[in-house]
């Protein structure tokens, strides 16, 4: 058994096949279920945000069958396989320690990430799919992310893909003092687009959701109007920016709705940032007039004074991840080195445990307490020496003279070597 990651990201692949892999919440615990039954996987996690869907797995089989789970689900993607990325071992810890870091993100040092991969790492828990080796793996990750945001200033005047969406709103042909934005969903990328808007003083902030509750408690945290979302084509026209960000599996807005708005608005200009994967705005509402549609693909520009300011940092965050790369293998090592005792002391109570209960039994049923004496110190003694001994008769047997070695090692003296104070004869 191997570790394996696989997946894609917004470096390997485009919204438009991302968004065709991605996972809601409510999605994950039966994903898990069905890649935890396959006979090749032992332990296994997964991560779907805006930017990823990755697999972390304990497997053996060189992760081809979680490759093949991924290209058919939750849709069937024949050419997924040429999108995919693999990391084993040494190289899959990195890779996580770096996506927890924020290293691998679209943003560099995002804050948001940490907390995805903590939600990753509980639904695999809760699922039943995290086994021992995964969970030392995801809590080496959390540490190794906390000690990289207190040692350098990687999540200095922390940047996510909310602001990153402002600031381009604030750049654009909108002067968002006297705009109208409408935001879509509730979530926590709709809840930090709303702060950032209300620090740039946005005239008019509406905030639909399909659970109207929802909505309303943002609103009333930021100074909005709450909207439920059979609500939107009326309200539509009222935006001049729409920033969309739910789990939607399907698109909220499609382009007669847009177009509609448009006419209603005299063809005024609208910004329209769709922050969700899967998409919420259909991608044929860009070839609309007067409509500028940006999708989280296209942050790439807004963010990269950001990359710039971090890569410093960043540098520092590497040799942090490195470091604790080389200390989790050497853990890992050590763990596996000290198995075998394991097994073997095990083993040792288990057979004390079963002897000792059957020579009580044997007590209170009234037998002479010398034979029940007899009788434990026999049985143990057959039961720890039985699997040795058939092994060193074997290895004897063959001329396997290591094994013996090993032996002298482990029982170096014997009893008949000694005097019966078992002290060394003279």
């Amino acid at each position: 058994m191997s570790l394996f990651v696989l997946g894609i990201n917004h470096q390997t692949a485009p919204v438009s096949l991302r968004e065709r892999v991605a996972f809601s919440a409510d999605a994950v615990p039966a994903a898990l279920a069905q890649l935890h039954a396959l006979p090749q996987v032992r332990e296994v996690a997964l991560l779907s945000t805006c930017n990823r869907t990755e697999l972390y797995a304990v497997a053996d089989d060189g992760g081809d069958a979680l490759a093949d789970w991924l290209a058919t689900h939750p849709d069937d993607v024949g050419d997924l396989h040429t999108y995919l990325y693999r990391h084993r071992d040494d190289e899959a810890v990195r890779h996580l320690f770096r996506v927890a870091t924020g290293l691998d993100s679209l943003v560099l040092g995002e804050p948001q990430i940490l907390g995805q991969v903590k939600d990753a790492w509980a639904a695999a828990r809760n699922a039943g799919s995290l086994g021992g080796q995964l969970d030392r793996l995801f809590q080496q990750a959390f540490s190794t992310a906390k000690r990289a945001r207190t040692d350098t200033r990687i999540g200095a005047n922390p940047v996510s893909v909310a602001s990153a969406a402002v600031r381009l709103a604030q750049e654009s042909f909108a002067r968002l003092d006297e705009s109208t934005v409408l935001l879509i969903g509730a979530g926590e990328t709709v809840e930090l687009a709303a702060r950032h808007l209300v620090q740039a003083r946005a005239k008019r902030l509406l905030i639909a959701n399909r659970t109207l509750a929802h909505a309303q408690d943002l609103a009333t945290r930021h100074g909005g109007v709450a909207l439920p979302l059979s609500e939107i084509d009326r309200h539509l026209a009222e935006a001049d920016v729409v920033l969309s960000a739910t789990a939607a599996r399907e698109p909220i807005l499609h382009r007669a709705q847009v177009a509609a708005a448009l006419a209603q608005r005299k063809h005024r200009p609208m910004l329209l940032l769709d922050l969700a994967v899967p998409r919420d705005i259909a991608a044929d509402v860009a070839d609309l007039k007067d409509v500028f549609l940006y999708t989280v693909d296209d942050l790439e520009r807004a963010i990269e004074d950001n990359r710039r300011s971090r890569r410093e940092a960043a540098t520092e965050a590497e040799a942090i991840v490195d470091l604790q790369v080389a200390r989790y293998a050497e853990t890992l090592a050590a763990s596996t080195r000290t198995a075998p005792l394991k097994r073997l002391r095990a083993h040792g109570e288990a057979a004390r445990a079963d002897v000792l209960a059957k020579a009580r039994q044997q007590l209170e049923s009234g037998q002479d307490p010398a034979q029940v004496l007899d009788f434990l110190a026999h049985t143990l003694t057959n039961r720890l020496l039985h699997a040795p001994t058939v092994a060193l008769r074997e290895a004897a047997l063959s001329g396997n003279a290591e094994l013996a070695r090993a032996a002298e090692k482990l029982f170096p003296h014997t009893g008949a070597e000694h005097g019966d104070d078992g002290e060394r004869e003279s």
